[in-house]
C-alpha cells in the first residue's frame, strides 16, 4: 500500500513530472545557447515546445522566472519585439496572451516572467529597471484582469486549446507577487485615461469596472486606497443615487420612481445627470429614469440630461421631437446613447434646417433585412434593430470624435463618418439613410456616381463587426467607395488622396496637397518644401493668425514607442492653437479606439491636461509636423512661406530621420541657408 495519501501521490508525481520537464528545457536551452545566430531558428521550436509542457504544471511558472537570465542570453527573444522590452506596449499583451498560435503565447509569457525577475531583483537587465518592469506588470495584469477571473470562454476554447490554460497560470503566479491593489490601481487609471476620451463603445470599459466590482465583494482581496477611486467608477453604472444604490434591478427601481413626489425625482435625476457628465458612462438605471420622466414636464427632463441653457432651449423648441426619441432611442441595453443625446442637444445642431427633419425621417426609416440582420446579429435582438440605430446616431452626432474604427483598416471611413458628424451632421444622416434602408450609397468622384452595391470591394477583407450601430452600417459602404475612387485614379502621378479626399470627405478639403514621400520609392521628397507649406498653412504665427475653420484630412507616419515605422494612417486636423503652458499645440482626431499613445523618441500623443476636448488628440506643432506625411491646405491662402522659422524645420527633420524617415534616404534640407 501506498504510504502516500491521493493529494500526497498525485503531488509528488506533478513535482516529478515537473523536474523531468524542466531536465528536458534545461537541455534544449543550452543548445539554444551553443547554436549560431543562423542556428537558433532550428533550435527554436524545441525551446518552445519544452517552456509550454513546463507552464502548464503548477510550479512551471515559477521555475521560468529562475531561469529567464538564461534563456534571454540563449537568444529566445532574438529578432522579435520580445528582444526590446524597454518599448514592449502592456495593451498588447491581451492579444499575445489570446493568440491562436502557441508559440505567441508562450514569448509573451516568458517575457512576462523576465519582467517579473527583474521587478523582483532577481534579474538587473540592461534595457529595463526594476520600477519600469513593475508598472508595466501592473498594467499588463489591470489590462488582462478578466482573465484572472473568468475561465477561458468557448471561442478561446476553440482557438487556443489546453493552451488557453496558460495565461491564466501566469497572470494567478505574477498577481501573487505584484498584489491586487496595485493591479486595480492601475486599472482604475487605465479606464479613467480610456474615458477622458469619451468613446462611444464603451463595452469594455464597463467589462472593466464589472471586474473591479468582483474584486471589490471578495474580502481577501484588499484594495487600500484604490477603493474609493473603483468605488466612484462602480457607482456610475450600478449605484448612483441613493434609490439605486444597493443594484436592485431596473424592475425594483422602477418601482421606486412611482412613489417619488417631485422634488425626490429632481434629486434622482441631478444625481444621474452628474455622474454622466463626469464619466462618461450611462448606468442602465438612467434610463429608467428618462423613460419615467416622459410623464412629467420638460423641465425634469432636461434635469436628468443635465442640459445647460442652450440644451435647454434646444429641448424646449423641439420637445415632441425629443421625447419621441427617448420613447424610441432609449432603453435599459442603450442607456449609453443617454450622453450622446444630451450632447447633441447642447450642440445646438437641431437648430439647422435640415437636421431636425432628417431626425424625424429617421424615426419613421424602414430599415432593410440585410441591415436589420447585422443589427441583431451584433447588438441581440432586444430592442429592436431600429431602436439600436437610434441610439448610434443619438451617440456620433454627441460625440464626433468618439467614432472609433474597431480592428478594422477602415481609418478613412471612419474619419469620413467622425467628419460629418462634426460639421454636416445633415450630410450623415443622409448616407445613413441610404444605408440603412437601400443598401446603397451612392457618391460622385469628378462628376461620376460611385455606387457602393457595384464596387468591387474595399480596403478590409472581412465585414467589420466591432462598430457602434452607425458605422456598423455605413462603413462597409464607405470602404468599397473609397476603394472604388482610389480605382479610378490608377495611372495618375503622385498619390491619390490627393483628388480622393475632397470628393471623399467634403468640399471643405483644401484643394492644395503637399506630401513629402515618393509614391513609386517610398523615399523622403521635398522635406524643406512640404514643412514650410504646412507651416505656413496651419501655423498662426505664419499663417496671419488665422484659426482653422474646416476640419481637414491628413495622413501621418504612425510609429512605435521605439519610434520605429509602423504604418500610415488617416486622422483630422481640427484647430491649431496655443496650450495652457503657452506651447503650440496641433489638436487631431484619430479614429484608432485610443489615442493616447508612445511614438518614440520623446512624441508622445496626449489626451488630457493640454487643453484637449473630449475626444481630442495632440501634441507639440513641432512633433505632429514630424509624423505629418500629406496634409491639405487652402492654395489661395498659403501663408508666408518664407518667414517660417529655419531652426525650427531642422528640429522637425531631425525628428524625421530619427524615426520613420531612417531607412527611406532623407535628403538634407534644401535650404541650407537661414532666410
Amino acid at each position: 500500500m501506498s504510504p502516500f495519501s491521493g493529494d500526497a501521490a498525485a503531488t509528488a508525481a506533478a513535482t516529478a513530472t515537473l523536474a523531468k520537464r524542466l531536465e528536458s528545457l534545461d537541455d534544449a536551452t543550452r543548445s539554444l545557447s551553443d547554436a549560431s545566430d543562423f542556428g537558433k531558428q532550428i533550435k527554436l521550436p524545441r525551446v518552445l515546445d519544452a517552456l509550454r509542457r513546463v507552464l502548464l504544471l503548477p510550479g512551471g511558472c515559477a521555475a521560468v522566472q529562475s531561469r529567464a537570465i538564461q534563456l534571454e542570453a540563449a537568444g529566445l527573444f532574438l529578432g522579435t519585439d520580445w528582444a526590446n522590452p524597454q518599448i514592449l506596449i502592456p495593451t498588447l499583451s491581451t492579444g499575445s496572451l489570446r493568440s491562436p498560435h502557441a508559440e505567441t503565447v508562450v514569448l509573451e509569457a516568458v517575457s512576462e516572467l523576465r519582467l517579473q525577475a527583474v521587478a523582483g531583483g532577481e534579474y538587473v537587465h540592461p534595457m529595463i529597471s526594476a520600477e519600469q518592469a513593475n508598472y508595466h506588470l501592473s498594467q499588463v495584469l489591470a489590462i488582462n484582469l478578466t482573465m484572472l477571473f473568468m475561465p477561458p470562454s468557448e471561442a478561446e476554447r476553440t482557438q487556443q486549446g489546453r493552451i488557453a490554460q496558460l495565461p491564466r497560470a501566469l497572470l494567478h503566479h505574477l498577481v501573487e507577487q505584484v498584489g491586487y491593489e496595485k493591479v486595480l490601481e492601475h486599472l482604475v487609471d487605465e479606464i479613467w485615461r480610456i474615458l477622458r476620451q469619451r468613446p462611444i463603445q464603451v463595452d469594455p470599459v464597463k467589462r472593466m469596472i464589472t471586474q473591479i466590482a468582483v474584486a471589490r465583494s471578495n474580502p481577501d482581496i484588499d484594495l487600500g486606497a484604490t477603493g474609493l477611486g473603483a468605488d466612484r467608477l462602480i457607482s456610475s453604472l450600478y449605484g448612483t443615487t441613493d434609490a439605486c444604490r444597493e443594484d436592485p434591478g431596473v424592475e425594483v427601481y422602477a418601482t421606486r420612481l412611482e412613489s417619488m413626489d417631485d422634488s425626490a425625482l429632481q434629486y434622482e435625476a441631478s444625481g444621474f445627470a452628474r455622474s454622466m457628465h463626469d464619466t462618461g458612462l450611462v448606468s442602465p438605471y438612467h434610463a429608467v429614469l428618462l423613460r419615467f420622466l416622459l410623464g412629467k414636464g420638460e423641465y425634469l427632463l432636461a434635469e436628468a440630461m443635465g442640459l445647460s441653457s442652450t440644451g435647454r432651449d434646444c429641448l424646449l423648441c423641439y420637445h415632441e421631437l425629443v421625447r419621441i426619441l427617448i420613447d424610441k432611442a432609449v432603453h435599459v441595453e442603450t442607456a449609453q446613447c443617454i450622453y450622446g443625446f444630451a450632447l447633441m442637444l447642447e450642440r445646438g445642431i437641431l437648430y439647422q434646417p435640415p437636421v431636425a427633419p432628417a431626425l424625424w425621417r429617421q424615426i419613421a426609416l424602414h430599415l432593410s433585412a440585410a441591415s436589420a440582420d447585422r443589427l441583431a446579429n451584433a447588438f441581440g435582438p432586444t430592442p429592436e434593430p431600429r431602436a439600436w440605430l437610434l441610439s448610434g446616431m443619438l451617440s456620433i452626432l454627441g460625440l464626433p470624435l468618439g467614432v472609433g474604427q474597431g480592428d478594422n483598416p477602415t481609418c478613412q471611413s471612419a474619419r469620413a463618418l467622425s467628419m460629418w458628424a462634426y460639421n454636416d451632421p445633415d450630410y450623415l444622416l443622409q448616407t445613413l439613410a441610404w444605408a440603412a434602408r437601400d443598401d446603397e450609397i451612392v457618391m460622385h468622384f469628378e462628376g461620376k456616381p460611385i455606387s457602393s452595391r457595384e464596387s468591387l470591394s474595399g480596403v478590409a477583407t472581412t465585414m467589420p463587426n466591432d462598430l457602434d450601430p452607425v458605422s456598423l452600417l455605413v462603413v462597409p459602404h464607405l470602404d468599397r467607395i473609397y476603394a472604388e475612387m482610389g480605382r479610378e485614379c490608377i495611372g495618375r502621378e503622385g498619390d491619390p488622396h490627393r483628388w480622393i479626399n475632397p470628393e471623399f470627405h467634403g468640399w471643405w478639403s483644401g484643394r492644395g496637397f503637399r506630401i513629402n514621400v515618393d509614391v513609386a520609392s517610398g523615399k523622403l521628397i521635398d522635406l524643406s518644401e512640404f514643412l514650410r507649406y504646412f507651416y505656413a498653412g496651419y501655423h498662426p504665427f505664419y499663417n496671419g493668425n488665422q484659426p482653422l475653420v474646416h476640419p481637414q484630412p491628413a495622413g501621418i507616419a504612425v510609429t512605435d514607442s521605439a519610434a520605429r515605422f509602423v504604418g500610415w494612417h488617416a486622422i483630422t486636423v481640427l484647430r491649431v492653437t496655443l496650450d495652457p503652458q503657452e506651447t503650440m499645440r496641433v489638436y487631431f482626431y484619430n479614429p484608432n479606439n485610443d489615442s493616447g499613445q508612445d511614438w518614440g523618441d520623446g512624441v508622445v500623443v496626449g489626451t488630457a491636461g493640454h487643453g484637449e476636448r473630449f475626444g481630442e488628440a495632440s501634441l507639440p506643432f513641432e512633433q505632429f509636423a514630424s509624423r505629418l506625411y500629406i496634409f491639405h491646405f487652402d492654395p489661395l491662402e498659403p501663408g508666408e512661406l518664407a518667414a517660417v522659422d529655419y531652426e525650427e524645420l531642422e528640429r522637425v527633420v531631425g525628428y524625421v530621420h530619427r524615426s520613420w524617415g531612417a531607412d527611406r534616404l532623407p535628403e538634407v534640407v534644401t535650404d541650407n541657408a537661414a532666410p
